[in-house]
């Protein structure tokens, strides 16, 4: 059944949630997905959020709700789908509140069905007429006179419509009559259409899809696109979000590094001599380091190295590990480069996470950057390892596009990034790793090479985009004193092969006595 008003009803009904605003953005309540919709709803629109089942659409519809209550505007929940027992629930597990949230509960309840003292406001949908329920609801908002509406859902309008034609007839005369009334809408639908049934899509003036995937390993991924928006910008493509006990749904906006602007240069340096002096003087600001090379040749000891230096100079850090238990990180930090780094921690100036691959999202991780480095003035971030990040990719056929939006962003807020990246194989030429070097500006070679009976480590800086660099050999020796760079290795060949030859008279390895 058709909505069907007179006309001097319409005009005398057109009062209901006016807006005498200054046509400002409707938030959602979720902050990231105001950043895509490029400020959030425009007032008095209509729109569709569809999604798999467990994507989060109920999610969303509440935090708008709650965002409208904080605002001071009226908001109907009407509810198809869900009792309010159910929403409660919802409600209560993130440690939130009802209050204020007007809802009309038209689900099935089967524990109410058996009380003769019902409220008149409950129905079965399965049972009853369209236009019984459409006449409810139409009621209920003259009644209350919202100006927000979350109506959940189409799936059961869809169902009590029983054929395309009447469904897609109703939903055209709903939005009419909100769109009169200058009402927000915001409409939830099951992402399950059979074909030949109508797409609500050409009807709204916005929409916004939700998708779950299940990987092969580990949590759930959730992504979200709006694919499109009426009469206003957004920002198109997929965007990572996640649903955390107690913020709800939080989304993580895809990375444009070209927002950014370019900041001043400067110089970070390690505090290490030899090194400073292979690098040129140091990391510039605004590029990113790759250190490669196989399992404990020194790379993560190299990177807290960095980080130590800039700690002490007062500068905010952030180092996220992927392979190593932050304990652990903490205790070889101190042994070999660095007292007191717990403290650090401690104080807030420096940041380290411990990363889950199995749990992150590449969104997630991008956003958590982000907000280090323009909430807490981070200017150095260490990846380690690069590897654990790409473990945590849930498509790889995207990893080439996320890391380079993310070097790029880092880059232009004048971050310093160094990226551990450990090879497959310990000696010899068949040593592997990822190719990733043509998006770093510097990369740091780490080898091991055998002479006189010992294991012995060597490091040469291969590439520097943005200045002068040794090309060089030099012995890298890591001891509880610390770190020590010595001399260059001018008599020796086939070093980073791991099977040097001596060409030279007299050697000038460094030694427990000469370092």
């Amino acid at each position: 059944m058709a909505v069907n008003r007179s006309s001097a009803g319409a005009q005398s009904d057109a009062r209901v949630g006016s807006d005498d605003g200054d046509g400002g953005r409707v938030s959602t309540g979720v902050a990231g997905l105001d950043v895509v919709l490029g400020g959030g709803l425009l007032p008095q629109g209509f729109y569709l959020l569809q999604g798999d089942p467990g994507s989060g659409k109920t999610t969303i519809a509440l935090q708008f709700a709650r965002s409208c209550v904080a605002r001071g505007e009226s908001i109907l929940y009407v509810s198809l789908s869900e009792s309010r027992q159910d929403l409660e629930r919802t409600v209560r597990s993130h440690g939130w509140s009802f209050d204020g949230i007007m809802l009309l509960d038209l689900s099935k309840e089967e524990s109410e069905a058996a009380d003769p003292n019902q409220q008149n406001t409950l129905f079965y949908p399965a049972e009853i007429e369209l236009g019984q329920t459409i006449h409810a609801i139409l009621d209920e908002i003259e009644r209350v006179r919202p100006r927000c509406i979350v109506f959940d859902g189409l799936s059961e309008l869809r169902m009590l419509a029983g054929d395309s034609f009447t469904y897609r007839r109703q939903v055209l005369a709903l939005k009419n009559y909100f769109e009169a009334r200058k009402i927000t809408v915001l409409l939830l639908d099951d992402r399950t259409i059979r074909l030949g049934e109508s797409q609500p899509e050409t009807l709204v003036g916005g929409s916004i899809l939700l998708e779950r995937s299940l990987p092969g390993y580990g949590g759930a991924r959730r992504r979200l696109c709006v694919t499109k928006v009426r009469g206003a910008g957004f920002r198109s493509g997929y965007h990572d979000y996640d649903i955390v006990e107690g913020a709800g749904v939080v989304v993580h906006p895809r990375l444009i590094a070209t927002q950014t602007a370019a900041p001043e240069r400067d110089v970070f340096v390690s505090g290490v001599p030899g090194l400073d002096k292979m690098m040129g003087g140091g990391l510039q600001t605004g590029t990113t380091t790759l250190l490669l090379g196989p399992a404990g040749v020194g790379k993560s000891t190299i990177s807290m190295q960095y980080v130590a230096s800039a700690l002490l100079r007062g500068v905010p850090s952030a180092v996220y590990t992927f392979d190593e238990v932050l304990e652990t990180l903490f205790e070889r930090t101190e042994k070999l480069c660095f007292q007191g780094v717990r403290e650090y921690v401690e104080s807030g100036l420096l940041h380290a996470r411990q990363v889950n691959p199995a749990e992150l999202s590449p969104g997630g991780f991008a956003s958590d950057v982000q907000r280090l480095v323009n909430e807490e003035g981070v200017r150095i971030v260490v990846i380690d390892s690069l590897n654990g990040y790409i473990s945590a990719m849930p498509e790889e056929r995207f990893l080439e596009t996320n890391l380079h939006e993310l070097f790029a962003y880092l880059n232009q807020r004048g971050i310093v990034t160094i990226l551990v990246v450990a090879q497959h194989g310990f000696l010899g030429s068949d040593m592997r790793s990822i190719d990733v070097s043509y998006l770093a500006d510097s990369v740091l070679l780490m080898r091991y090479f055998e002479a006189g009976g010992e294991i012995l480590q060597a490091l040469s800086v291969v590439k520097k985009r943005n200045g002068y660099h040794e090309r060089t050999l030099r012995q890298l020796r890591i001891t509880e004193e610390g770190l020590s760079v010595g001399e260059p290795l001018h008599s020796f060949r086939g070093i980073m092969t791991g099977v040097p030859e001596y060409l030279g008279s007299e050697p000038i390895l460094m030694d427990e006595q000469n370092r």
